[in-house]
């Protein structure tokens, strides 16, 4: 049996409400799923609330799956929009406004020489991700690991698309001095 197929039985169990095949896709996705949380909530024990209430919603919506598409990216868009969610409900997501002039704070050579940076060392920025402020954070993991649009970071955050790219470029600006800090030289 296939890991899809395998899958597609388990979610037809869990749409039976089988508690046993609900515990078998919870472990199966947990690990992955707590990762991914972690990348918008750096404290491990509110990433765990937050996975643990996704999980609550993917077992609520399961049977509006149509097992046609990726029940990964299926369960992904759910645990991202709860992380969402947590920070929206606890006011921790503070959205800076769009200043005429944002693309003057960051030339786009230095976003270029940011994600070489990135590439050079991975596990250093991911770590420097998690310093960013929530609001800084949220729209960075949105753009870059979700690969959401500038237009759907607005809806999904309720700011206007200005305010997106805003962010974005203050993110980048801020993971270039975190960076800079940690290498101890500047990258332009």
């Amino acid at each position: 049996m296939s890991n899809k197929e395998e899958i597609n039985g388990l979610i037809v169990d869990c749409v039976s409400n089988s508690r046993k095949a609900q515990e078998k896709l919870f472990k199966l996705f947990y690990g992955k799923m707590l990762y991914l949380v972690l990348r918008y909530h750096s404290d491990r024990d509110t990433a765990q609330e937050v996975v643990q209430e996704g999980f609550i919603k993917v077992f609520e919506k399961m049977s509006g799956f149509d097992m046609q598409g990726s029940f990964d990216a299926w369960i992904r868009r759910i645990m991202v929009n709860t992380a969402i969610d947590y920070i929206r409900k606890n006011n921790r997501l503070a959205l800076v406004e769009l200043s005429d002039n944002y693309r003057e704070d960051f030339p786009e050579d230095s976003a270029d020489e940011l994600e070489h940076e990135f590439e050079k060392n991975r596990q250093m920025a991911l770590e420097s991700i998690q310093e960013l402020s929530p609001a800084y954070k949220a729209v960075f993991n949105l753009y870059y690991v979700e690969d959401y649009t500038h237009k759907e970071i607005a809806e999904e955050l309720g700011i206007s698309e200005g305010t997106s790219k805003s962010n974005l470029a203050k993110a980048k600006m801020r993971l270039k001095q975190i960076l800079e800090q940690k290498n101890g030289h500047n990258f332009l």
